[in-house]
This record gives structure tokens, sequence and C-alpha cells, in this order.
């Protein structure tokens, strides 16, 4: 038996030998399915407002599209579900995840200071989305991309003195409702002041209420409603944004109010969804000022930058115009990409 087992080690040995080749083939062989690429890709976390309007469930799209695997990104994607407390969770777990950037589209302008300095520590570069950010250190992010919010404002508000003025009506009273958007919104701030502005420089323009439609279309619709049955009379809704502009339409046409230039209520509204132009066109909503979403090409376009060692823009506005019902055509609408 002593024997038998001395014979049998160099036999063992090589079948172990044997095994571990063939254990070592075969691993290599499956690596062949394994992405290599996969290594290679940029990781970037995304928190992201919400889901609250179209003109956010665009902006997310663009941004799925465009940080994909094809395009060399592994997206990591948070929805704040309109709660500044989970952005600032998700920007910490992105940081304790190692993500190569931080992509934020900020709730509001302010209390960011903290968590971005976390990230700054940890060697993240952070751009901004959409909204922007008040901070004490603007070296907290690497780069802003968005609208011009004050200007969409002030381009809305030229036409509502252009349109008027052909009507006769520039030195006339103009009674005007306000729905405003999420308080501390970049956008609401901004599109506030150029109405704001305007009423200081029209004496006979007069805010009669600001209603809070947080940009969702129910609550525009709630409020709209119930300032109605107070039986005060307008001329113009500036709404600031398409969603609470549908609420509103929806609340008007029950009260038996006609929308349009034409109606007894002009609207002027905010974004340019395709829901939007479609109603501009039909003559029920009198403007509509474009805010572009289509964000996630030029953010990929940054961090390729920063890839390459370049130093991005520190602040990048988006093209964007305007709508009114003569200059809108179904082509024009289908072909547009939200």
């Amino acid at each position: 038996m002593i024997k038998r087992s001395g014979k049998c080690r160099p036999l063992c040995a090589v079948l172990a030998a044997l095994i571990l080749l063939i254990s070592i083939c075969c691993a290599g062989c499956g690596q062949k399915d394994v992405p290599v690429q996969e290594e290679d890709l940029i990781r970037v976390g995304f928190s992201q407002v919400g889901s609250e309007s179209d003109w956010r469930m665009a902006n997310t799209a663009s941004m799925i599209s465009a940080l994909s695997e094809e395009n060399g990104f592994e997206l990591i994607f948070d929805n704040a579900k309109q709660r500044q407390e989970n952005q600032l969770l998700a920007i910490r777990n992105f940081i304790q995840q190692d993500v190569d950037y931080i992509v934020l589209a900020p709730i509001a302008e302010s209390g960011w200071d903290d968590v971005l300095q976390e990230a700054k520590d940890a060697g993240i570069p952070v751009i901004i989305v959409d909204r922007q950010i008040a901070v004490g250190d603007e070296s907290l992010y690497t780069s802003w991309v968005g609208s011009n919010f004050l200007e969409e404002g002030q381009r809305a508000i030229r036409w509502l003195e252009g349109t008027v003025q052909q009507q006769g009506r520039l030195n006339q009273p103009l009674r005007i409702l306000h729905i405003m958007g999420t308080d501390g919104a970049t956008a609401q701030i901004q599109r506030t002041k150029a109405l704001n502005d305007a009423a200081r420089t029209h004496p006979g323009w007069k805010i009669v209420s600001r209603l809070k439609g947080e940009y969702t279309e129910a609550k525009a619709y709630e409020l709209v409603r119930d300032f109605l049955q107070t039986g005060e009379e307008i001329d113009v809704i500036y709404s600031e944004n398409d969603n609470m502009t549908f609420g509103a339409i929806r609340a008007l046409e029950e009260a038996g109010i006609r929308c349009g230039t034409d109606g007894d209520v002009m609207i002027i509204s905010f974004d340019a969804v395709r829901d939007a132009l479609k109603l501009c066109l039909e003559g029920k909503i009198s403007v509509c000022v474009e805010c572009n979403p289509l964000h996630g090409p030029r953010v990929a376009s940054l961090i390729r930058q920063l890839e390459a060692g370049e130093t991005p823009a520190k602040l990048t506005y988006v093209d964007e115009t305007f709508f009114s019902p003569g200059v809108l055509s179904e082509e024009l609408i289908s072909g547009r990409e939200y």
C-alpha cells in the first residue's frame, strides 16, 4: 500500500496540473463573453429633480440616451421625487460609490455648499444642469448647462407688449394672473423677475394674483379653478411651465372662458413641449416660449473635455426660441424631439 501510494503521487500531481491548466483555459475562454469595455466605462451619478412635467421627462430621456453604455458611460440614475434631502442623500451615495462624475439637476438654488464640498474633497467633478445653484465657492462645481430663464421671460414680455400694442391696448389696464413654479428654482426666480420688471414699467399692468402651481398640472388646475370662483377678471395668464398651463386651460374651459389671443384670456406658457405646441397651433395658447431640455449631449461633451484634460466653459446656455400660432404647423410639431 505504501509503495502504491508512492507511485500515485507523480500521477496525481500531473492530473492536478492538467486540471489547473484546463481551468485556466476555460476561464480565459469565459472572459471572451465579458465586455472588456466595462472596465473603461465612465461612471456618472445623475440626481434628477423628479418626473413632475413633460419637460422633466424629456430632460431625463436625453440624459439617459447620451450617457449610455454604447457611448462609453455607466449611468447611475436617481429620481429625487421633488425633495432636496433626497438629492443630498443621492450625491453622498454617489461619492461612496466612487463615481467619476456627478451630474445634478438641483431642486432649489441654495443648500448645496456642504455636500458639494464633500464631492470636491473626494476629487469628483460636479456638473450642474437646468437650474443654477448659489454657493459661496464656485469651484465646488465644474460647469453648468441650461437655459437663460431671464431671457425667456423677457422674450415673453416683448411678445405681450407687441401684441397689446397691435390691439391698441398698450397703455390700457392689463390684469395678469401669475402661475408660479417651485419656489427657489432658477426658472421660477428669473421668469418671475421678468414679469415683475414689466409690471413696474407698465403702470396699467396689474398682477391680480400669484398662484404656486409647483410645475404640475393638477396643482395649477385646482388653484386656477378656485381663483376663478372669486369672480376676479383677468386678461392674461403668465404660466411658468406648460403642465401648469394645461391645468389652467382645463379650469378656464370648465368655467366657460375662452383661451387665446382672440379669446377672453391670453395665455403665455413656457417650455414648448409638443402637447403645448398643439394647443398653441389651435390658438388656445397665445405664445409658447421654448425651454430646451436636451442637455444630455452637452453634458457628455463636457465630460469628454474633462477626460481629455481640457477646461470646459463654466456656463453654457442652450439655444432657444418661441412659438405663436402663426409660425406653427403640424409638420414642425411632429418633427420635434419633445
